[in-house]
């Protein structure tokens, strides 16, 4: 038994991780235009007892049909709800269960998100949590007048000053800046109310927020940082990094090296929670996590499964699919923004081109077996320094996300990994997060 609990959070936007999702037969194909699909599975997460939902936005449609006619066999990333309208509709059926959304700093203004997330946090009673991305597809800047998003370090430094100006918005107002006198009609005091005036290189925003005592002081802060300038920003300002790891090596040398650099913020490791994905396909033997997970592999469309070569090796539908990838698509992958490790086990494996798409179709770590063998896995990553807990990706939803909570959590909860009861009221005292005061200009502990 361990006092130290995972931290778990349940992806659910879509139909699931799995890119023929939305043909399995439990799956309703037309789910992600009702808002019942959402609230079926945001009240599996919280009957769980997970700490959040977590739902990964896009601002527009990123895929091209490449190669012709896979996009319109395609439901992955297309279309769904906007999240920051559908999230309070979720608040009002849950109670407990955290609350988190993508907003892109590329596409929209400061002062709006610090408004729309504060509002969420204080419609949701502290369960609101902001995942904070610097949008990099031409096809979503294409949708906001501009040719191309801006080049990287420029929407990372903007992205920068834009959580900066957010958070010194949400510190506008001292907890006991209202009185309610009605006899003296002060509504407020004056020196409690904060005036941001904040001019930087990206925005001039005055302020102060027109918003005001937000349960959590602050929203929970969420990013995804691979990079070194996204590891650091992570280290800096994050409250919870979700991350993509294919061995608990790699993730637990990413988790070392995040973890190192929050000293020099005057940060404490255990104030920033990293989640990696994992992709878990349960049954109540091996054999039968097996099979669903093969139902699934057959489900997916030729031309689907070739979309997602297309990015490294091109199009490779005038090809056979059961004979090796052709030399011509390999000889120039040193070009492309590939690993050295996936050059050399494409070499080596020499894999055909349907096994290679067969291989692409999970989102995380994929763990396919009984909820004991994944909970082994993840007791692996979490007592290893690989982990604070999980991003769970479920291959379908909702049905993915019922069995992980009725499945693996139970045998998490029989280990003593993960809790039987939320602690708090708040996502930020449910993850462990100190909580969040207000001080002009400034975030601080409280």
């Amino acid at each position: 038994m361990t006092s130290r609990k995972m931290r778990i959070g349940l992806s659910i936007r879509g139909y699931g991780y799995h890119p023929a999702a939305w043909r399995h037969p439990d799956v309703q194909a037309d789910g992600t235009f009702h808002v019942e699909h959402y609230v079926r599975s945001t009240q599996i997460a919280e009957r769980g007892k997970l700490d959040m939902i977590f739902f990964a936005d896009g601002a527009g449609i990123r895929k091209a049909d490449n190669p012709p006619g896979s996009l319109e066999r395609s439901a992955t990333d297309l279309v769904e709800m906007e999240p920051m309208t559908l999230l309070p509709a979720l608040a009002m059926v849950t109670k407990d269960v955290g609350l988190v959304t993508t907003a892109s700093t590329a596409y929209n203004e400061p002062y709006n998100i610090a408004r729309k997330f504060a509002t969420l946090d204080q419609i949701s009673n502290g369960r609101a949590g902001w995942n904070v991305v610097a949008s990099w597809s031409g096809w979503e800047a294409q949708n906001f007048g501009l040719d191309n998003p801006a080049d990287y370090e420029t929407r990372y430094a903007r992205s920068e000053e834009f959580v900066e100006v957010v958070r010194g918005l949400w510190d506008s107002w001292d907890r006991d800046a209202f009185l309610f006198d009605k006899t003296s009609g002060r509504y407020f005091d004056p020196e409690k109310m904060h005036v941001l005036n904040h001019k930087g290189r990206f925005y001039s925003v005055r302020g102060p927020l027109n918003v005001a005592m937000l349960p959590q002081g602050h929203p929970v802060i969420v990013q995804a940082g691979a990079s070194d300038y996204g590891r650091e920003l992570g280290a800096r300002t994050a409250d919870v990094i979700y991350a993509i790891h294919d061995s608990v090596e790699r993730a637990r040398a990413y988790y070392a090296d995040v973890k190192g650099r929050m000293t020099k913020y005057g940060r404490e490791p255990d104030q920033l929670k990293i989640l990696p994905a994992i992709c878990p396909i349960v049954g109540k033997t091996r054999a039968e996590a097996q099979a669903k997970f093969d139902e699934l592999q057959e489900l997916i469309e030729p031309l689907v499964g070739l979309a997602r070569l297309h990015g490294t090796f091109g199009d490779l539908s005038a090809y056979d699919l059961d004979a090796p990838i052709p030399e011509e698509a390999l000889g120039d992958l040193e070009l492309r923004s590939l690993s050295q490790q996936t050059i050399e086990k494409v070499r080596r494996e020499r894999p055909t081109i349907r096994e290679a798409y067969l291989s692409t179709g999970i989102t995380g770590d994929a763990r396919i077996g009984t909820a004991s063998d994944i909970a082994d896995e993840m007791q692996h990553w979490f007592e290893t320094g690989a982990s604070d807990g999980f991003n769970v990706t479920p291959a379908t939803l909702p049905g993915g996300g019922a069995d992980f909570v009725d499945f693996v959590v139970p045998e998490l909860q029989r280990r003593g990994l993960f809790r039987t009861e939320y602690e708090g009221r708040t996502l930020r005292e449910n993850l462990g997060l100190n909580p969040i005061g207000s001080s002009r200009g400034a975030s601080r502990p409280v």
